[in-house]
């Protein structure tokens, strides 16, 4: 029990210790300065429907504690794409989860950044990408893109640690709705759902 729960404080110490080096490196491309609690990821993943049978598209999962929960409810690695940033976590991830779809690339360019993937629909977008950090029109663009990339009615989920929607109402193109707000992470986070009306 005890060499079990040493094993557990080591991994979240190692992890803690790579997000920290991802925010040093870059801070605009990570939003937070430590990474999300499980208990936000299992959150986010809530919004799955593994019964769909479509793949689940996850942006920003940066040491892949979002992933993880993604795949605890019940997607097969292989019915994941992740898309990240940053290189060093990117390389991480695919040593972690090496049958998911990972790709190194831009958020805000999914038609390239996608490659076989980009005419693929799915059942649901999780994002942790930093949107506070980008400007809003570009933010309206990504939430209208994946939007088109889902069937109507399905989410697009998004974390951010300020008070309000990272992405202004649009009520003719999308729905906001808050989800939660997870005070059981550090900084306590929001979540967002935007779906198509």
């Amino acid at each position: 029990m005890e060499l079990r729960l040493k094993e557990r404080l080591g991994r979240k110490f190692d992890e803690e210790i790579r997000f920290f080096k991802g925010w040093m490196d870059g801070p605009k491309s990570v939003g937070a300065i430590l990474p999300t609690s499980g208990v936000t990821a299992r959150r986010m993943a809530s919004i799955i429907t593994p019964q769909s049978g479509l793949p689940v598209l996850e942006l920003g999962p940066g040491t892949g504690i979002i992933t993880k929960a993604i795949l605890q409810k019940g997607i097969a690695q292989e019915n994941l794409v992740s898309v990240e940033y940053s290189t060093p976590f990117y390389q991480h991830l695919t040593k972690t989860f090496p049958r998911v779809n990972f790709i190194n690339g831009d958020a805000f360019d999914l038609d390239k950044t996608l490659g076989n993937f980009r005419d693929q629909q799915f059942d649901c977008v999780i994002s942790a990408i930093p949107l506070l950090s980008f400007p809003m029109q570009k933010r309206i663009d990504l939430l209208e893109d994946l939007l088109d990339r889902m069937p109507r009615g399905r989410p697009m989920m998004q974390i951010t640690y300020g008070p309000i929607s990272p992405i202004v109402a649009r009520p003719d193109r999308y729905q906001i709705k808050h989800f939660d707000f997870v005070v059981r992470n550090i900084p306590p986070a929001q979540l967002w759902v935007y779906t198509r009306p």
